[in-house]
């Protein structure tokens, strides 16, 4: 990243928390504002890492606070935003959908006013330059069949109140730039795993189930395709298209790394198996347990990441079995971080049952 001002919405989760400590460890980055609402899922030990630097500052705020935000952007001024600011797990969703609306929806149409305001001030090539980006997920296309990959072209048809929140807050930004001719960027990624992520996601979960000698839940038989994409591989492709993306465009970002649940689940408990056997030499995969499916389960997502790669030359550089070694390497080496999350937070119940 060049020497620019960068304000980044969702900063002390999972994504976002790895984009800042990329931004403030190995840019060029001026000056980096993380805002975080500190939810359940927002972790300032995250962020721990890069904490002490000069270039970092953080604010809590909520980002459907339009006083807050607009204060956020006179007082820093920013050239660069990274929106990943949302409520994000789907079986959550499913329980409690108005927080994912009022987040997802009104936070983004809040953010976005902020940053048109801010950017109307803002003159040559300083006014070029901006950059609104946000941030989405490949669920807004719904659920393909056996065959075939999502594109940049694929029509929306989300089935979880999460993806109908996403795919209200992509038609938002959409909006901003066609009517306001606000400069953003939309990425639309498939699944991320990697350090740092909270717990109520599949495979942290699993592993530290497993560490804890508890059930593994497999929804319905396990057969539910995912395309898994290295958090630090995402990281990579969010600041290239903010470097070289073309304002209005949209860019999908995945790894082909296609797995079942099953196949996730199978594959962390053979590694546990290798690097912290049981101490009653059993298997872990004798802890996997079939539940009742989620409700409007979609069957899978895959990502056709040729434009990112073709118009930009984004490659990834982990493969989801040298990924998922060292993801699974991480929560054995720090419990430090998880270990408060799991006693305080989230200890593994199940949620999303409709």
């Amino acid at each position: 990243m060049k020497r620019r001002r960068i304000i980044v919405t969702g900063a002390a989760g999972f994504i976002g928390s790895a984009l800042v400590r990329h931004l403030v460890r190995d840019t060029d980055a001026s000056a980096v504002l993380a805002i975080d609402k500190l939810t359940y899922a927002g972790n300032l030990e995250s962020l721990k890492e890069v904490s002490s630097s000069p270039r970092y500052s953080f604010l809590q705020a909520d980002i459907c606070d339009q006083e807050a935000m607009d204060a956020a952007f006179a007082g820093f001024s920013p050239d660069t935003i990274f929106h990943l600011a949302a409520e994000s797990h789907v079986d959550r969703s499913i329980d409690g959908p108005g927080e994912f609306i009022r987040t997802n929806v009104t936070g983004t149409a809040t953010l976005l006013q902020a940053a048109l305001r801010h950017w109307r001030t803002l003159e040559g090539a300083s006014r070029d330059e901006f950059r609104f980006q946000h941030i989405s997920t490949d669920e807004v296309y719904g659920s393909l069949g056996e065959t075939g990959f999502f594109t940049e072209k694929t029509p929306y048809a989300p089935h979880s109140p999460y993806s109908a929140s996403k795919a209200a807050s992509d038609h938002l930004v959409r909006a901003w730039h066609d009517t306001y001719g606000l400069p953003t960027l939309i990425t639309n990624c498939s699944n991320n795993y990697g350090p740092y992520h909270f717990p109520e996601k599949l495979i942290p979960l699993v592993i530290l189930n497993c560490l804890d000698g508890k059930p593994l839940p497999v929804y319905g038989k396990g057969a539910n395709v995912r395309d898994w994409l290295y958090v630090d591989d995402h990281v990579a492709a969010l600041c290239l298209v903010n470097e070289k993306g073309v304002p209005g465009e949209t860019y999908n970002v995945g790894g082909h790394n296609e797995r079942t649940n099953l196949e996730v689940v199978q594959t962390v408990c053979r590694i546990l198996d290798e690097l912290q056997p049981r101490v009653d030499g059993s298997k872990y995969e004798s802890l996997i347990t079939y539940v009742a499916d989620r409700p409007g389960h979609d069957l899978r997502y895959a990502i056709d990441p040729s434009k990112l790669m073709g118009e930009l030359g984004w490659r990834p550089t982990r493969t989801f079995d040298t990924g998922i070694r060292e993801t699974v390497r991480w929560y054995l080496d720090n419990k430090w971080w998880w270990g408060p999350i799991h006693e305080k937070k989230y200890a593994g119940e199940r949620l999303g049952r409709g």
